[in-house]
């Protein structure tokens, strides 16, 4: 196992910067997740690591020791790609085993060490089959259990599940989940996918243009988000988002914080409004709710109405978020904290 650390590291190619002056400490036998839109600097975080992009300042640190200056394969990380980048001419058994004939371990231990690893993935049973007649998931395994066999400190991955189905992804992050706790290896995943990163995720590393918005628990970022990016980007659907006209402040309530009624509802903020669209999901419902000039979607558990339908909606004063014009969260001990809470009250409308 190994914690990582980033101190100071900037990343620019010609006179692209991507990252600058960043510092980030990944702790040891963590499932880490970076994750962030497309070009937030996530995946260069991760070939730093692997060495295969070194930063261009600053130093990267693997258990303390500055691996700046140490090649690639000698810096105890597996890393596993979005393609697999499986040989489709060897077998199941000689893909696994590729980097250990490399590296000269006898054969009687290659043995031992791919049968071992296959029977944790869940590969026994395919050792002798050619990539091209596997799935997949199973495709991805190889993957895994290749990264597996050297035994490393860390394992890196990039986007592991993107061409995976739906349905598969699900039984993978699962399986993922499952082998971290089995390996007690320092994990870090990128994704732009923010339902992995919740599902998964020891902790998150919030990104977007080469700056960390957050770093905390997947909890922490749901209930307690530092930013509106934050707000916005963790959540499904995301963050109701409003203008307050108090100096560039915003309102902002999660989707299940809303309740629906035919009548009247007794909250801190509640307003009128018309259902313009459904979507019925099984377990959950979700209405998009059209209140004078805005539109807002609620989360409902049961489904009880019907588009054209004109419902209250009501949000509790605990349930309401507060951001400044800078983006950041407005804290209950901020005396604007107040002074918007009263505006919220004053624009009801129900």
């Amino acid at each position: 196992m190994a914690s990582i650390e980033f101190v100071q590291v900037t990343q620019a190619f010609d006179k692209n910067v991507i990252i600058q002056d960043l510092n980030l400490k990944i702790e040891d036998g963590k499932f880490t997740v970076l994750v962030g839109p497309s070009g937030c600097g996530k995946t260069t975080l991760l070939r730093m690591i692997a060495g295969l992009d070194p930063q261009s300042s600053g130093s990267v640190l693997i258990n303390g020791e500055d691996v700046s200056r140490i090649a690639p394969g000698q810096r105890g990380v597996a890393m596993v790609f979005q393609n697999y980048a499986i040989y489709p001419t060897m077998s199941v058994r000689e893909n696994i085993e590729f980097g250990l004939k490399n590296n000269k371990v006898s054969k009687a231990e290659r043995i031992r060490l791919v049968e071992s690893i296959s029977e944790t993935v869940g590969l026994a049973p395919y050792l002798d089959r050619k990539p091209s007649t596997l799935s997949g998931g199973q495709r991805q395994r190889v993957a895994l259990a290749r990264a597996m066999v050297k035994k490393p400190s860390v394992f890196l991955m990039d986007e592991p599940l993107s061409n995976l189905d739906a349905k598969l992804r699900v039984q993978m992050r699962i399986e993922l989940i499952e082998m971290h706790n089995k390996l007690g290896t320092t994990f870090v995943y990128v994704t732009h996918d923010q339902v992995e990163a919740m599902s998964m995720a020891d902790t998150i590393v919030l990104m977007n243009g080469g700056e960390i918005q957050q770093e905390a628990a997947p909890e922490v970022i749901y209930h307690e988000p530092s930013n509106l990016f934050a707000a916005q980007f963790i959540g499904v659907p995301p963050m109701n988002i409003g203008g307050l006209g108090i100096d560039g402040a915003q309102f902002g309530f999660r989707p299940e914080a809303g309740q629906l009624s035919l009548d009247p509802i007794d909250a801190h903020y509640r307003l009128r409004g018309t259902i313009v669209i459904r979507e019925m999901l099984g377990s959950e419902t979700i209405y998009q709710v059209k209140c004078q000039e805005q539109s807002f979607m609620i989360k409902c558990t049961e489904d009880l109405f019907a588009v054209d339908q004109e419902v209250h909606v009501g949000v509790e004063a605990s349930k309401l978020y507060f951001f400044g014009a800078d983006g950041n969260r407005i804290g209950k001990s901020d005396p604007l904290y107040g002074e918007c809470l009263e505006r919220m009250r004053s624009r009801s409308d129900g």
